[in-house]
Parts: C-alpha cells; sequence; structure tokens
C-alpha cells in the first residue's frame, strides 16, 4: 500500500514538473534592449524595469518572460550590431531605448535600423523614448531612475506590452 503511495505521489509530482515546463516554454519572450536605463544602472537587478515589468506581467496571469539586454553606455550602432544576439528567434517584442549616448558620443542614430530589422524578423517594436523617463524619480545624478521610478516606468508599459503580444 505505502510503495503504491508513493508511486501515486511521484507520479503527481512528475506531472506537475511537467506542466510547469511546458508553461514556461510557452512563455512570451520580450527582450528590452537599450542603454543604462534598460540595465538599471545605480540599482540591483531585479529593481531595473525589465524585471519589474516581468513581475508585473506574471501578476497578471502572462506568462512572459522579459530578457534585459541593456548595456551601460550602449549606442544605438552597438544595438544594432548585437542585434542578432539580443534578441533571439521566437521573441514576440522589443522594448526599444535608445538612450542618450549617441549624442554623448557623436554615434550616429541607428533606431531606425533597428526598427526596420525587427519588423522585418515581424518582432513587435515598443518605443521607449527618453520622454518617457521625465517626471519620474532620478537618482542623484539626474539620469537614471529610481528603483520606484523603474517600477512607474514598468507600470506605465505593461499595457503596451500586453498588447503588442496579444495578451
Amino acid at each position: 500500500m505505502r510503495a503504491r503511495r508513493l508511486g501515486i505521489v511521484g507520479c503527481v509530482a512528475f506531472l506537475a514538473a511537467l506542466s510547469l515546463g511546458v508553461g514556461s516554454a510557452d512563455a512570451a519572450t520580450i527582450v528590452a534592449l537599450g542603454a543604462s536605463n534598460t540595465y538599471g544602472k545605480g540599482v540591483a537587478r531585479n529593481q531595473a524595469y525589465p524585471a519589474q515589468l516581468e513581475a508585473i506581467l506574471r501578476a497578471k496571469g502572462l506568462s512572459v518572460r522579459i530578457v534585459n539586454a541593456g548595456i551601460n553606455g550602449d549606442t544605438t550602432e552597438g544595438m544594432l550590431q548585437r542585434l542578432d544576439r539580443a534578441v533571439p528567434n521566437g521573441t514576440r517584442a522589443v522594448i526599444l531605448q535608445p538612450g542618450g549616448n549617441d549624442r554623448r558620443k557623436g554615434s550616429p542614430d541607428r533606431t531606425a535600423d533597428i526598427q526596420s530589422r525587427l519588423s522585418a524578423r515581424g518582432i513587435a517594436v515598443i518605443m521607449l523614448p527618453n520622454g518617457m523617463l521625465g517626471g519620474l524619480p532620478h537618482q542623484p545624478d539626474g539620469v537614471h531612475l529610481t528603483p520606484e521610478g523603474y517600477h512607474m516606468l514598468a507600470e506605465q508599459l505593461a499595457s503596451q506590452v500586453s498588447g503588442a503580444i496579444g495578451r
């Protein structure tokens, strides 16, 4: 009797693990591509907007995985060069935050090229212009957001992202 009960428990545990695996494989992948405010300069990784956005969307019942492909100091030229590595096949949407490094570093703005390449791959693009950061709480440097600012930004992006992935 005890062996049979353990067999049933084992079977239930196996099926539960299997269903969890299927659920994560079904998760919509969204890539947050950008510079320091995507990376989350000055805050812990779980406080950057991509991590907070994933938590918000999951709390609303959406099966999503948000990849933080932000690099501090990156330019749109750098983003374009790493686009295929940063945005794997099967990605449903990209949140593109060009930042202000092109102007600061005298680099050409390649935002349109990034958008064009993503559109050609059938990937929805959600633009995150620097203007969206205005009025949100910033760190003392005046450029990068606080954890609360990143949370407010994630809240603003949640409906756009869920709409872009059709959920």
